[in-house]
């Protein structure tokens, strides 16, 4: 049967078994960063297919940079680890995997330096985290995305999502789907997980980096296919909150998310109130790609066929 399953201290075990102390640095004060890894299952193919996870490791490694986290491990060699992990986890339905570098000493006192750093990673079935068909309906936050300089954007530190947390509850507690983060200037920043871009007279456009934004690997995706399959240029540039208003169309992107309509933001329509014609096509495309029925992006794709068996306790050499 398929099992929920972690790579914990050199070995893949039950994820019930992959247990930290109380009192470890990254629990204690958020000392850790994160990936967010999806997993497609094709039916037809018999395959998991797991989405750019080169490039999510590369990514972990930049955020384990700023961290002074030491990641023993290559990218080749966590590439390699996942797959194992998916295919004996077993699950052929779409999964989530979550790698954490993070400190792994049991200390008190708030600092990166001198503190022992450990890797896991586990896998769980996971469905959709919004409703791409239905959209969204959003609300600007009143709280701000946290500034670079308090927090690195450009980094996932698990600390970072309490900000987050804030947003997506006050959201949520006030009737709506989704929260807007505006960054401490008031321009657009991203949501409380995923990426934004605004449909305008036919362009695509997004905040930029600088605007305190993650630089988001679906985001990315989207303005690749927009622009090799539908002709559509991406602009970034910092976005005004009334200009979520006059929209012709919104979107949101993410690992969880995918690509989701926003028809709706601060009890205004977005366009006609639905998906509009764009996003559809771009999340058409996506879908395709993400579950290898489009050859063209199969470069995106790292395929684990899911085992019958498990073989949990087995220590893994990467």
């Amino acid at each position: 049967m398929p099992r929920e399953m972690a790579y914990f201290q050199g070995k893949i075990v039950p994820l019930e078994e992959a247990k930290i102390s109380v009192k470890t640095h990254a629990f204690l004060y958020g000392t850790a960063c994160f990936e967010g890894i999806r997993g497609n299952w094709n039916e037809d193919q018999g395959v998991v297919h797991l989405f750019r996870i080169r490039e999510h490791y590369e990514r972990l490694r930049r955020s384990s940079k700023i961290l002074k986290i030491g990641l023993a491990l290559s990218d080749d060699e966590l590439c390699d680890l996942t797959t194992k992990l998916v295919e004996q986890a077993g699950f052929t339905e779409d999964v989530y995997i979550r790698p954490i570098a993070y400190k792994s000493q049991e200390e008190i006192g708030p600092r990166l330096h001198d503190i022992e750093d450990d890797f896991l990673v586990f896998v769980m079935p996971f469905g959709n985290y919004l409703d791409p068909d239905a959209g969204i309906r959003c609300m600007t936050s009143t709280w701000r995305r946290v500034d670079d300089l308090g927090i690195p954007a450009r980094a996932k530190v698990n600390g970072l999502y309490i900000n987050s947390a804030l947003a997506k509850t006050e959201a949520q507690e006030n009737g709506f789907d989704e929260a807007i983060m505006l960054d401490d200037r008031g321009h657009v920043s991203e949501g409380s997980g995923e990426n934004i871009f605004l449909v305008r007279d036919g362009k695509l456009i997004t905040p930029a980096p600088s605007d305190n934004v993650l630089e988001g690997i679906t985001h990315d995706s989207i303005i690749q296919l927009a622009k090799d399959e539908l002709g559509i240029e991406t602009v970034e540039r910092s976005i005004d909150r009334s200009e979520l208003y006059i929209a012709d169309e919104c979107f949101m992107t993410g690992t969880a998310a995918h690509v989701t309509a926003v028809t709706e933001v601060d009890r205004r329509a977005v366009g006609e109130g639905g998906t509009g014609p764009i996003t559809k096509q771009l999340q058409q495309l996506y879908f395709d790609a993400i579950r290898g029925k489009n050859e063209k992006y199969a470069a995106w794709l790292t395929p684990a066929r899911p085992k019958k068996e498990q073989a949990a306790g087995q220590r893994v050499n990467a």
